[in-house]
């Protein structure tokens, strides 16, 4: 997942993008809270319990049981599909269509998933100055709503120009996921059969 997401953030920058670049920051956008609400959840304890001198044990076959925080995870994920078919857009090859066709599409995607974000999560930005003003980072503050850009020096408070105004939430309201089998995750969307 976070790969996509580099691959999405990478599109981003490319100059035949530019037209697609608030689409792809939607996207961008919906990939980060996947994967923000993959790291607040967890992941349980670590896995790795051999000491430092302990020499590598083979591989054993394991049977892999899918736990409560990556259903709930896949569970969002396939809100996001329901809502505004966003992995099927990003799974498609968006190659084999013309731009007119790939801006349409991103248009329901955005719609869809901006819905679903909103319906579940109370999201607001992290500065409320406008991107490109001087603004001051306090000391004391948090790390994780801020990306300190350029030469870094000395303690906070630091003065600088605002990029990018940063997105929190402050609630997250997601439906928990009622689970038929601990044997696998379940489908994000599944599979359409028109019978004859």
């Amino acid at each position: 997942m976070l790969l996509l997401l580099v691959v999405v953030n990478a599109l981003e920058l490319l100059p035949a993008a530019s037209a697609f670049r608030m689409y792809l920051s939607g996207a961008a956008v919906a990939l980060s809270l996947v994967a923000l609400i993959a790291i607040l959840v967890g992941n349980g304890p670590s896995r790795d319990d051999r000491s430092a001198g302990a020499e590598a044990a083979r591989p054993m076959a394991v049977p892999t049981r899918a736990n409560q925080t990556d259903a709930e995870i896949v569970g969002f994920l396939a809100m996001l599909q329901a809502r505004g078919r966003l992995v099927d857009f990003l799974m498609d090859d968006i190659n084999a269509y013309d731009d007119a066709q790939v801006g349409a599409a991103a248009r329901v995607v955005h719609a869809g998933c901006r819905t679903a974000l909103l319906e579940h999560f109370q999201i607001s930005p992290v500065r409320t100055e406008s991107e490109g003003s001087r603004v001051q980072v306090a000391a004391g503050y948090a790390p994780d709503e801020y990306r300190l850009l350029g030469k870094i020096s000395g303690s906070a408070p630091f003065s600088g120009v605002l990029v990018h105004h940063g997105w929190k939430t402050d609630a997250v309201n997601l439906p928990r996921v009622l689970r038929s089998s601990t044997d696998r995750l379940p489908a994000i969307a599944p599979a359409e059969v028109e019978l004859s």
